[in-house]
């Protein structure tokens, strides 16, 4: 064994008092504290060593319980719950008898059911993960155990055992490869588990173990290992091996990590370094956050101060019986004593105070929790069930993972998303090209026939079936023999890292590091170059059929920093040859000056193919001489071998090689848009959903897919670029971008902001701002920065109009998430309406994710496919994972998953819309109807000498929450809608109450209080009234307290039923028999208590007996409960009704338009012929500066390629949407003045809950238009359609008075005249021809609503000529309603 004389420096501090610590050790004590481990030392066949340190086993427990620690444990967490300890004291109170006026089970029997029900939840879950554990715990392995191998169970496996793997099977532990079946040591891995990527890897051995192939061989190496302590980072490794007095550096690829699976390997053998929860697997697998919804937060502090106001009543009504024992309850002292522990007034008191908490607790039920968790779950089902978000391509349905988050889903304000495989489909096509100067793909004419497409096969067998091009003249070229054109394809079959797999003959299958590289092999393959396979010093292509084989003598592997790729080979004829492909940024940087005008050209074809959003490569070549390749070759070997700096050496000797190039042309590849994308982004960004692109591409691919899925356009007021390389120059970037903000705003809304012209002159005064000055700091700059004032509020960037874009990159983007430059990142950035985040790592992500959840307060959603944007979607408030080409990483650490990113337009505007808005009136109507409930006790107390006497019959507390009102409002919570899900998806406003919390918040939650409070009063006092002097038919009186009783319950429950029947927007079956059948089980279970059976059974138990049958065959008693019904039903109809009438809100504007279409069906009037043409010129400034621009997409992403793996010696072998136009407007719809007042942090005014005021611009006698709350009603841009349908004429006028018709009334319902229908015909849409339809016809929007739609849903438009038909899209819909 090897006496460690040469350990590294910096294993110094960590190996020198492990070494002392063990000595101390060798005696056989072991310590029994557990020690932080600093480093690891592991010797192979040796255990007795290895247990010295005490490593951890290989089994793994994920988890919690077992059978005996299940029922403590859990009930231990569950009471860490506030609600369940609150309950739990109000039980162990109810068990004095002396302070409790009602049975314990009134408590117990809810609490019971709640615990009982979390438990088997709990018990289920753990149930599944002991089932897992045991499945992965006792698979089988190969041990070498004393020369012989021994089939082990993972869990026995120890850290120094030496394991055989064979083809397919898992990794058991996390390993370092020893050997393997396959030729210098390597093998092929697929690390999905790890990091979703499905493309396989490469692993290597230390070259001096990679000849222990030998059992015998294997069983004598004693070799130690000294490494890293575990630690989750999965791209990095790092360690030594001492063996035979030699060390040897080991990296990550000498690792086999637990998790992966062999692939197209026979055999290997790995020495086990980490086990079970040391695993980079396991480190990885940590506790997701627990997330919470701001209802659940607003919720908590809710209850609390609905116990702070329960103690208040509580000390009243205490107080009350203090004073009416001393000066009433004295004077009945020698009949009516006290009770044997109470001897005086104040005792008394305290007593009162436990005994109106336990009466009054009712206020907060336990079933609350309960009814969340059901109605979540519903919700949860529903999302799952949902057939619209069913992918049939892929058989992938929608999955809520959570069932904690979806009322959350209805107040996203911004969302993140991934740019790869989320807005794109990661699936590369090879478009188009430029050779020596010579476009190729371009389609002559785009409204032409589609050309066919390219049939391979009679040209070379050996084609891709799958491949699509359609230009014939570049295939032409091919079999002419033009020389660049073979020169061109020669090098995409040479100059790359895909590995290739013939698996019979012809048929081959590539193993690309990226989908851009596979894309082009497989264009070369085609077009006659294809890559056959590859030996360590070998590249086999087939050339026109011809086969080739070149030597290779070098790669220059692919990184981030270098931005190209180069190979050099030797062709059969002796000839040496460098061959290129790299972003055009850097390559052409490095072209042989005689290339000038052909770089020229092709720069030209560059910028068209960024413009058209293609992901573009430039190509070029140099011949070397053998003296230049013997030259370099012995400089690029020392770099090679070097210690200290050896990245930067190699890079260096790249560049020298890299220089002098001849260009040979450039490509482009289509990373496609998934289907939906433009129109989900229009959709989402109508409801006021801001949405953020933190892509790791480059600026000018993220900016190009903008623009393609219009969350970039042409009519957007500015475009800001931030690339600055300082802090100071990243900050000036900042601060004139806001200044150019505020200026145009001012501009746009003509110096009437006076707050913003202020400041904005402030800024102007102080920095010099000159438009079009380059944003990189200089020394100038850094100068003038301390003239800059700060930033300016929150609330005034809020306040700005027009539409911005931002656009930032990855160095800025790090100087921007600075301590302090945060706020002007924020503040600028929130005030566009798109941002894209380029070149970020997967930590920025998450930084920019938790920056704006820290300073908006905003409910973020984080979307992406990869492992890359996972730690993205962890940190959002919910986290979406799309099922897509890299793997399932995304989708096991999000809340919710499914396979097409349009599908997020349904999951926000339908499912978390309706579950925000069922939540909401669940929640107003519960506090309701429990202080409906429990306030009549603390009126009772007044009446019964404050006594804690019960209203109510035992029994009815009991059942109230749990039977008489559970049900119905579980209903409405599942099944309540207020629009149609195809509504919310035409209105993207209606969104926006959701964003702004205005269906349950405080303000509203005191509404419920006092409407509960209103109803008790009532429904204490007017049966207390009247039954005070009321008599039966005998003339009996019926003031006695059975009867109050069961009148006022009687009455309580039939004004719930009513009261939930009123709130009910959506009735369904089970609403139905829900609302009635628990207002006829309650008489039914009335009935059966009040009898004379059970009483007769428990005569100490019931005590109401016959009360039920007397009272209610009473006549007064019904008009009591009609009376009370009335007044407190009344005044909440005469509200909904007024404010309805007065200020409707857009839902119910909605609603009230679903209505008249299905009353009134008249023929479509004449439609207009031509497109919709919004008003908005282009910048044709912006529009040549974007065309200016050049965009690389080399899959700048991924990562380095196996250049060096395959060069080493070892052998490698594998057996429209035209949105602009109707952009969201600023305007002084009530939704934008409470969005303004939620910034400034103040409190929404009653009045603007929901309504839908008019702005200043009406004409008196109009309405507010739908268009003024919903922007997808465009019009003209210029012209506020307030104006346009606020000039109604006189005939018009009745119609005008209805808060709703002439702001929706469809297309179906009347006839455009034939003035109107002339201006329209002209193809233009103007303000003029709006007014004048809007004049004569109620339905004087139709034909804009009709024409938006169909432009804003792609519905194509038959209306050419004057005569012809409305639009199909409202005629498609008014067939639907029918």
């Amino acid at each position: 064994m090897t006496i460690l004389k040469d350990i590294p420096e910096k294993w110094f501090p960590i190996v020198l008092p492990l070494q002392r610590k063990k000595e101390r050790g060798l005696n056989g004590a072991k310590s029994k504290q557990k020690r932080t481990e600093e480093e690891r030392r592991v010797r192979a066949n040796d255990r007795d060593y290895n247990e010295k340190f005490q490593y951890a086993s290989n089994c793994i427990m994920t988890s919690k319980y077992n059978i005996i620690t299940f029922l403590p444990v859990n009930l231990f967490e569950q009471f860490q719950e506030v609600a369940n300890t609150y309950f739990l004291f109000l039980l162990i109170l109810q068990l004095i008898p002396q302070i409790s006026s009602l049975s314990w089970f009134t408590t117990i029997v809810p609490l019971a059911l709640v615990l009982s029900i979390t438990a088997v939840k709990d018990a289920t879950d753990d149930y599944f993960r002991h089932k897992s554990d045991n499945q992965v715990n006792n698979r089988q392995s190969q041990v070498l155990i004393r020369g012989l191998l021994q089939n082990e169970k993972w869990m026995n496996v120890r850290v120094g055992d030496i394991i055989k793997l064979e083809n397919n099977q898992f990794v058991a532990a996390d390993l370092l490869l020893l050997s393997s079946s396959e030729p210098h040591g390597l093998c092929y891995i697929e690390t999905a588990e790890l990091d979703g990527e499905t493309n396989m890897k490469v692993r290597q051995s230390v070259s001096v173990t990679s000849e222990l192939g030998d059992q015998n061989n294997l069983a004598s190496f004693d070799g130690e290992v000294v490494c890293e302590p575990p630690n989750n980072k999965l791209d990095r490794f790092c360690g030594t091996l001492y063996w035979r007095d030699k060390k040897y550096t080991l990296t990550n690829q000498n690792m086999l990590l637990r998790g992966c699976v062999l692939r197209n390997t026979e055999a290997c053998y790995g020495l086990v370094i980490f086990a079970g929860p040391d695993t980079k697997l396991m480190q990885n697998s940590g506790r997701t956050k627990f997330k919470r919804t701001s209802i659940d937060r607003l919720m908590n502090t809710l209850v609390l101060w609905i116990f702070g106001f329960l103690v208040c009543m509580g000390v009243i009504l205490a107080v009350g019986n203090a004073v009416w024992e001393r000066e009433v309850g004295s004077l009945f002292q020698s009949y009516l004593p006290w009770d044997p522990p109470v001897d005086n007034f104040l005792f008394s008191a305290f007593l009162s105070f436990w005994s109106y908490v336990i009466i009054l607790n009712t206020v907060v039920p336990i079933s609350l929790y309960v009814s969340v968790e059901v109605i979540r779950l519903g919700h949860s089902y529903f999302i799952n069930w949902d057939q619209q978000m069913f992918c049939s391509q892929c058989n992938t349905a929608a999955e809520a993972r959570t069932t904690t988050l979806n009322e959350e889903l209805g107040q996203v304000e911004y969302i993140f998303s991934d740019k790869t495989g989320t807005l794109t489909q990661n699936i590369m096509s090879f478009n188009k090209c430029s050779i020596n100067g010579q476009t190729y793909g371009e389609l002559t004419d785009p409204l032409g026939p589609q050309p066919k497409r390219l049939d391979f096969t009679p040209f070379n067998p050996l084609a891709d079936p799958n491949f699509c091009f359609y230009d014939d003249t570049l295939l032409e070229s091919v079999k002419v023999g033009d020389s660049h054109t073979h020169e061109f394809f020669r090098l995409l079959s040479l100059c790359h890292t895909v590995m290739s797999e013939e698996k019979s003959e012809g048929e081959l299958v590539y193993k690309a590091q990226s989908p851009d590289e596979g894309a082009l092999v497989t264009a070369a393959r085609n077009f006659g170059f294809v890559f056959r396979s590859r030996t360590p010093g070998t590249i086999t292509t087939t050339e026109i059929g011809r086969p080739v084989t070149y030597t290779l003598l070098a790669i220059l592997d692919f990184n981030n920093i270098r931005k190209r790729m180069s190979v050099i080979v030797r062709n059969p004829e002796g000839r040496i040859r460098l061959y290129c492909k790299g972003a055009d940024t850097v390559l052409l940087e490095r072209l042989h000056p005689c290339n000038q005008e052909l770089m020229n050209i092709t720069s030209d074809h560059l910028n068209e193919y960024a413009a058209d959003g293609l992901r573009t490569l430039a190509l070029a070549y140099r011949d070397l001489s053998e003296d230049e390749w013997e030259a370099w070759s012995e400089s690029h070997r020392c770099a090679d071998k070097a210690t200290n700096c050896r990245e930067d050496r190699l890079a260096a000797a790249y560049e020298e090689i890299e220089q002098d190039m001849m260009l040979l042309g450039a490509t482009a590849i289509e990373d496609k848009l998934q289907e939906g994308v433009p129109e989900t982004i229009a959709v989402l960004s109508l409801a006021n959903i801001k949405i953020w692109v933190l892509t790791g591409d480059k600026q000018e691919t993220a900016v190009n897919i903008g623009y393609s899925c219009k969350m970039l356009t042409d009519n957007m007021t500015e475009v800001f670029i931030i690339r600055g390389h300082t802090v100071q120059s990243v900050r000036q970037d900042f601060r004139r971008a806001r200044e150019r903000m505020i200026a145009l705003s001012r501009t746009r809304d003509g110096g009437k902001e006076e707050g913003i012209e202020g400041w904005g002159e402030s800024c102007f005064m102080g920095n010099g701002f000159r438009e079009g000055q380059e944003g990189d700091g200089t020394g100038g700059e850094g100068g003038k920065q301390l003239q800059c004032p700060p930033p300016p509020p929150s609330n005034l960037m809020d306040n700005i109009s027009g539409e911005f874009a931002l656009v930032i990159n990855g160095h800025s983007l790090a100087h921007a998430l600075e301590a302090d430059m945060e706020m002007e990142f924020v503040s600028t950035a929130c005030a566009c309406k798109a941002v894209i985040c380029c070149r970020v790592t997967p930590l920025q992500k998450a930084q920019v994710v938790e920056l704006i959840k820290k300073h908006k307060k905003a409910v973020t959603l984080a979307i992406g496919d990869g492992a890359n944007d996972v730690s993205m979607i962890k940190s959002a408030h919910i986290g979406v994972g799309i099922s897509g080409q890299e793997g399932i990483q995304a989708v096991l650490a999000s809340d919710y998953s499914f396979s097409q990113f349009r599908f997020l337009q349904r999951l926000l505007l339908v499912h978390g819309r309706w579950s925000y808005l069922r939540m909401c009136r669940f929640l107003c109507y519960f506090f309701y109807k429990n202080f409906a409930f429990t306030m009549v006790h603390f009126w009772f107390g007044f009446f019964c000498g404050f006594s804690a006497q019960t209203v109510y019959d035992q029994y009815f507390i009991t059942l109230y929450n749990i039977v008489y009102t559970s049900l119905p409002v579980l209903a409405m919570g599942i099944f309540d809608q207020d629009v149609p899900d195809q509504r919310s998806l035409e209105y993207p406003k209606l969104y926006e109450p959701g964003q702004l919390n205005l269906l349950f918040n405080k303000r509203e939650f005191f509404i419920c209080i006092a409407q509960g409070i209103y109803t008790s009063v009532v429904l204490f006092f007017v049966p207390c009234a009247v039954l005070s002097d009321a008599t039966q038919s005998t003339g009996v009186p019926l003031a006695d307290y059975q009867t109050f009783a069961v009148t006022t319950a009687t009455a309580l429950v039939i004004v719930v039923s009513v009261q939930i029947a009123l709130d009910t927007g959506f009735w369904t079956v089970f609403n139905h028999v829900f609302v009635w059948g628990s207002l006829g089980s309650y008489f039914t279970i009335m009935f059966a208590l009040h009898s004379q059976t059970l009483f007769k059974i428990f005569p100490n138990q019931f005590h109401f007996v016959g009360s039920a049958q007397s009272t209610l065959l009473q006549p007064v008693v019904w008009l009591t409960i009609a009376l009370a019904t009335a007044i407190c039903i009344v005044p909440v109809l005469a509200f909904r009704f007024l404010k309805v009438d007065l200020k409707p809100q857009l839902s119910d504007t909605v609603r009230y338009t679903q209505l008249v279409r299905q009353k009134k069906r008249k023929p479509v009037g004449r439609s207009m012929g031509g497109a919709w043409r919004g008003a908005g010129s282009v910048s044709e400034g912006r529009l040549g500066a974007r065309s200016g621009s050049r965009r690389s997409g080399y899959a700048f992403a991924h990562q380095e390629g196996f250049g060096e793996l395959i060069t080493s010696g070892k052998n490698m072998r594998l057996s429209s949407l035209a949105l602009a136009t109707f952009a969201s407007r600023h305007s002084s719809s009530w939704i934008d003045t409470l969005r303004r007042k939620k910034h400034t942090h103040t409190h929404t005014p009653p009045s603007a809950s929901g309504e839908c005021s008019p702005a200043p611009s009406y004409v008196s006698g109009s309405v507010p238009p739908l268009s003024n709350s919903s922007s997808v009603l465009g019009g003209s841009q210029d012209t506020p359609i307030e104006e346009e349908t606020g000039t109604a004429p006189a005939q018009n006028t009745q119609t005008s008075s209805t808060p709703t018709l002439p702001a929706l009334a469809p297309a179906s319902e009347t006839s455009a005249p034939q003035g109107s229908a002339q201006a329209l015909n002209a193809g233009v849409l103007t303000p003029t021809a709006v007014r004048s339809q809007g004049g004569d016809s109620p339905g004087g929007w139709t034909i804009t609503l009709g024409t938006v739609q169909e432009a804003l849903f792609g519905r194509k438009s038959r209306a050419a000529a004057s005569n012809s038909p409305g639009p199909p899209s409202v005629a498609k819909e008014t067939s639907q309603i029918e």
